[in-house]
């Protein structure tokens, strides 16, 4: 198939080389769009009892949730002062109505809560009107530049202003990683490839990704909601994985042309089919391997990780699909000519000779020299790396993911230093319940542990049956352990009678988001699994293969996982990387990381094992195999996850601190897999099983050497149509 594909693009070069270029023009023109289609938050579980919460209490008593937090302050004026409530009301009446559900002020309930401690300033509670997020979103634009009140200092705290913050942080964060990372990624292109033609390869094929991941995602805002984050993944996806397709292609393609010096055009359309057979093959994998580790996220509910999924998947396989069309069509234009701009650090070497005697090939043979010292004591390490993991806590996003000059976080601070520090708060919507129940209930819930306060905030019978909004209080920051504890105590307090009970809030949705986590998680893994062995037995017809790359890539993932907990849960290293440490992971993100880092860590297994079956083909000897092997894909792989390093580097630079920590966890991962795992543990390993590591049931490996998808050359030009021989 990769054969009758290659001749194609070998013989319709221009044809499909315009075809691409307008259909990413098109892409392009359509996708830019997308920005104004994508929603904030989605980190909930609206099958949750939070949500579920949420919704009961907005059908009863209409919206009642802080969604912004307006704080007025004047130095030279006290909240009674005539002037400082004309200037609040004012600015209130004059609110959009139709984006406004509620309003609580100091100056019609009177509670102390709502003023500082020094009576200069005072909160005004606004609820939005809006039926999802997106609709939420909208009216939080409208009203915050509204919410400016003449003669007082206004700051605007709350989770969509939060929300909105983090947007715009997103937006500055992907054109500072691109002004970083682009220059960088150009000059070192320039250094690796060694010809100014073939360093621009990545970066054309980067664009592609890009620009077509773009047009895939507003299509699908048409039928779904799709957060804001998938635009960073799409980013770091689509250049990260261009890079190492483009590199593993223009490589192998420079390598036939070696084999082929002087044939002309037919030497070079040759060198086009072999390359599509062969590397081809491999991305062809490797990109269906990155995109089902992926789609896993798409087990959990949280908009969050399937939005990131999704546009995850559209990357690499935009990517994946240029790299197997665009790319090798421009190289049979270019044929010889990629070596234009040739720097003069580039020499030619026969590609035996590397394999022969070529410094990864000797590393390979040392290491297979001594295999259980390197195999025991790179995992003793990576696994002591990854120790600090095993005592994260965990929590979810609130304002201090924002830089500390974000207005948001800001005025978030100022509540906490003007408003008697940090309060949080857990809403109960109690139906059915008579007055004495309600009485005996509220008493119920003041007798939990940490709680200060608790109060009827409203009563309506509109539906039928009583129905009371109940207020717990207490000290502290909501995302804590000890406030998802007493979220849980709340929720164990058994109301009297045939009394329903729904608890919801900001810290009950964490609990929820935690529990959500960590349900799936096993089946995650468990799908990630399967469809990594199904496709790399397809890929190499071993059943060993998969096993040993699953438990090498988790000890890897775990290594990154306790260096991500010792710095961004534990507080380590926060002024160099410029971040507020929150004493604990976001639930979200090592899902995020784990689905990411698996499928980049099989790229690269993908990358070095094809050139190992194929020298195990060509020799049967598993000592040379594994030398050739990691000869022929060392140098790749190291230059692969040094220019993937940057992109990913440059996101590490984000000012969200989530963004960050996904940056530097990937960072860390990539590093310590492209050299310590690929370079030493895998050749350890492989020399270990011997034999065993190609071991596969009789059956199943004859079918595999029937029907298995194998890297073969052609022999003959593909000018004559009847040369093109399917394999």
């Amino acid at each position: 198939m990769l054969v009758r594909w290659g001749g194609f693009v070998a013989r319709r070069a221009r044809l499909v080389v315009t075809a691409g270029l307008l259909l990413v023009i098109a892409a392009a023109g359509f996708g830019f769009g997308v920005f104004d289609k994508l929603q904030d938050g989605g980190f909930e579980d609206s099958s949750s009892e939070s949500a579920r919460a949420a919704d009961a209490e907005q059908d009863a008593f209409g919206r009642r949730e802080a969604d912004l937090v307006a704080i007025y302050s004047s130095e030279s004026m006290t909240v009674d002062d005539p002037a400082f409530e004309a200037a609040v009301r004012e600015t209130l009446a004059d609110l959009p109505s139709d984006s406004v559900a509620n309003v609580v002020t100091w100056y019609d309930t009177a509670s102390p809560a709502l003023v500082s401690e020094d009576s200069h300033a005072t909160q005004v509670l606004v609820s939005l009107r809006g039926d999802d997020q997106d609709e939420l979103s909208t009216s939080a634009d409208e009203v915050r530049p509204a919410l400016e009140a003449e003669g007082l200092s206004t700051a605007v705290a709350g989770q969509f202003a939060v929300f909105g913050d983090v947007n715009e942080s997103v937006s500055e964060d992907i054109a500072r990683a691109e002004s970083i990372s682009m220059p960088l990624v150009l000059i070192l292109c320039l250094i690796i490839f060694g010809s100014v033609v073939a360093a621009l390869m990545p970066v054309g094929i980067g664009a592609i990704a890009v620009l077509g991941s773009f047009a895939i995602v507003r299509l699908l805002t048409m039928v779904t909601d799709i957060s804001v984050f998938a635009i960073n993944i799409i980013t770091l996806m689509g250049m990260g994985l261009a890079i190492d397709y483009a590199l593993f292609v223009v490589n192998r393609f420079r390598e036939e042309l070696a084999a082929r010096p002087g044939e002309g055009r037919t030497g070079v359309a040759e060198a086009v089919v072999t390359t599509v057979a062969t590397a081809g093959r491999t991305i062809l994998f490797s990109g269906l391997t990155v995109a089902a580790a992926l789609a896993s996220l798409l087990i959990f509910p949280q908009g969050f990780l399937r939005s990131m999924s999704l546009g995850g998947i559209a990357a690499v396989l935009v990517a994946m699909t240029a790299a197997l069309t665009v790319l090798p069509a421009t190289l049979a234009l270019l044929g010889r000519k990629i070596e234009a701009g040739r720097m003069p650090w580039r020499r030619r070497r026969s590609p035996q000779a590397l394999v022969q005697h070529g410094a990864w090939a000797r590393v390979a043979r040392s290491v297979m020299r001594r295999p259980v010292a390197y195999a025991v004591s790179i995992t003793v390490v990576l696994l002591a790396l990854g120790t600090p993991f095993l005592g994260a806590a965990w929590g979810s996003v609130d304002e201090r993911v924002l830089p500390e000059d974000a207005p948001s976080r800001v005025a978030s601070e100022q509540l906490a230093a003007d408003f008697g520090g940090e309060r949080s708060t857990a809403n109960a919507v109690v139906s059915g319940a008579s007055v004495s129940e309600l009485d005996q209930y509220v008493s119920d819930l003041g007798q939990v542990d940490g709680v200060s306060d608790v109060n009827v905030l409203d009563q309506t019978t509109e539906s039928g049956e009583p129905v009371a909004l109940v207020q717990a209080t207490w000290s502290g920051n909501g995302q804590t352990e000890e406030s998802q504890q007493i979220v849980q105590d709340l929720r164990g307090v058994d109301p009297p009678g045939d009394v329903d009970v729904l608890v919801g809030g900001s810290s009950a949705a964490t609990v929820d988001l935690i529990d959500s986590v960590g349900e799936r998680l096993p089946w995650m893994g468990l799908l990630v699994v399967i469809v990594m062995l199904v496709l790399l037995f397809l890929a190499f017809g071993s059943l060993v293969l998969p096993l040993k790359a699953v438990v090498m890539n988790a000890i890897s993932i775990a290594a990154s996982f306790g260096v991500v907990t010792w710095i961004f849960a534990d507080g380590h290293l926060e002024n160099l990387l410029g971040f507020t440490s929150t004493g604990y992971l976001d639930a979200t993100q090592p899902i995020l990381m784990l689905a990411i880092l698996f499928g980049l860590s099989m790229d690269y297994e993908v990358f070095l094992l094809s050139r190992v079956r194929e020298q195990w083909d060509a020799t049967g000897d598993n000592t040379e195999a594994v030398a050739g092997g990691v000869q022929r894909t060392g140098g790749i792989i190291t230059s692969a996850a040094l220019l993937l390093a940057v992109v990913i580097g440059a996101f590490a630079t984000s000012g969200i601190v989530f963004i960050k920590m996904i940056g530097v966890g990937m960072l860390v991962a990539l590093l310590v897999d492209a050299t310590i795992v690929r370079a030493l543990l895998v050749p350890a390993t492989m020399k270990l099983l011997g034999r065993a590591n190609w071991w596969a049931p009789g059956p199943m490996r004859r079918w595999w050497e029937r029907h298995g998808i194998r890297e073969a050359e052609a022999p003959e030009p593909p000018s004559d149509r009847s040369s093109i021989l399917v394999r």
